[in-house]
């Protein structure tokens, strides 16, 4: 196996762009990237950048039916022939021009990783254009227009994974993705996410919990507005590690949407950039625990597009590649400026937030008046004996 890991990126990607007034804002992405540039990080001998090939209809079709990615070339080749019916051309997930291509190229990219990861080419694969988390096999939705994680998962599964789990750290529920393995044993699939009673899209409660064929592999774990640090990481701590431990995967996509941060215009939990690092830092632990390191990390939401975003998806690829960046590092000036001009704001100084996040793990007790306390027992209850572990003291 090659030591180093792969970025998968292209120019063209900054093609996904649904108008200058909508929230998922393209330059989130060459921001991203051109960070990565500043910090160095693409000449090392740690990461290799690659560009991706677009994913063809044949690989689209291991999530989406041929009837949807036909739709969405149409809307792509004429944006006013969309169809609102199939998610397409509504407020969420405008129509544009070359739509399929560059949505494509996206998922393009996580099946590269996929292939890379599983057939000892890179131990972990970053693909931060993607994470597009809330396609449905026949229908975008939430910004998304082809399922890239899904696909990512679809394809270690053809080539002959047996356990695949998926983890996602967006502040939305990864329904999308959700969907497209309810019923596979083969595919756990956690999700921590805002509670669906406040935010899009409105599903996520723990009582989802499976197919039939696959009770307890599908664990949602619903947060209360307003917690940051602290109690996510105590909530993560609680579920993400015993659940992967007993399901034994071969390898993890994750999904590391930025849009749980304080400063987001979309959402209301309040975590920092050093929360959400310490969250990737996790999640590599656990591939390596438990996965024989075989990790693909995607982006996904995340709307405070020069504050936050370009930050922890560099912080993501920095911890990919085994070369993390300093939290206390400066950002470059180069990219400071660049910043300015491109968007006329001003960039933050530093890789953090100044602050240290700490947790009070679950084992050492729960408080159940505690509103972060009673969702993380509510998905213990809902999944943990599917899973052989008893929700209360096994901890």
């Amino acid at each position: 196996m090659s030591r180093a890991a792969q970025l998968l990126w292209d120019d063209r990607m900054t093609g996904y762009d649904f108008g200058t007034w909508h929230p998922m804002k393209p330059v989130r992405l060459r921001l991203t990237f051109d960070l990565v540039r500043a910090f160095g990080l693409d000449t090392g001998e740690a990461l290799r950048v690659l560009a991706p090939a677009a994913a063809t209809d044949h690989e689209l079709a291991l999530v989406h039916s041929p009837e949807y990615i036909a739709a969405v070339r149409r809307a792509g080749e004429d944006p006013s022939a969309a169809d609102p019916a199939r998610g397409l051309g509504t407020d969420d997930t405008p129509a544009f021009k070359n739509m399929h291509d560059v949505s494509a190229l996206i998922a393009g990219a996580s099946l590269a990783a996929a292939d890379a990861v599983w057939q000892g080419d890179a131990p972990h694969a970053v693909n931060f254009a993607g994470g597009l988390h809330h396609a449905m096999p026949g229908a975008a939705a939430g910004f998304c227009v082809y399922n890239d994680p899904a696909l990512a998962i679809a394809r270690l599964l053809e080539r002959g994974a047996e356990r695949v789990v998926y983890v996602d750290v967006d502040v939305h529920h990864g329904d999308g993705v959700q969907a497209a393995f309810w019923n596979d044993p083969r595919v756990l699939t956690i999700s921590l996410h805002e509670s669906p009673r406040f935010l899009f899209p409105g599903t996520g409660f723990p009582d989802e919990t499976g197919g039939p064929d696959a009770e307890g592999t599908a664990v949602n774990v619903a947060l209360p507005p307003g917690i940051a640090d602290a109690n996510w990481l105590r909530a993560f701590d609680a579920i993400v590690p015993p659940l992967v431990e007993a399901f034994r995967p071969q390898a993890m996509v994750s999904q590391h949407g930025a849009d749980t941060h304080i400063e987001d215009p979309l959402a209301h939990l309040a975590l920092t950039i050093d929360g959400q690092r310490q969250a990737a830092v996790a999640l590599h632990d656990l591939a390596h625990r438990f996965c024989d390191g075989r990790w693909i990390a995607t982006g996904g939401g995340g709307y405070a597009a020069t504050d936050v975003v370009p930050r922890i998806w560099t912080h993501l690829v920095a911890e990919a590649a085994h070369t993390p960046i300093d939290p206390e590092s400066e950002l470059p000036f180069e990219w400071r400026e660049q910043v300015r001009i491109m968007t006329g704001e001003t960039a933050p100084h530093r890789m953090t937030d100044g602050r240290t996040p700490d947790f009070r793990p679950f084992s050492a007790g729960y408080d159940p008046g505690d509103r972060l306390d009673q969702a993380v027992l509510a998905t213990r209850r809902a999944v943990f004996p599917a899973h052989g572990i008893d929700p209360l003291f096994d901890l």
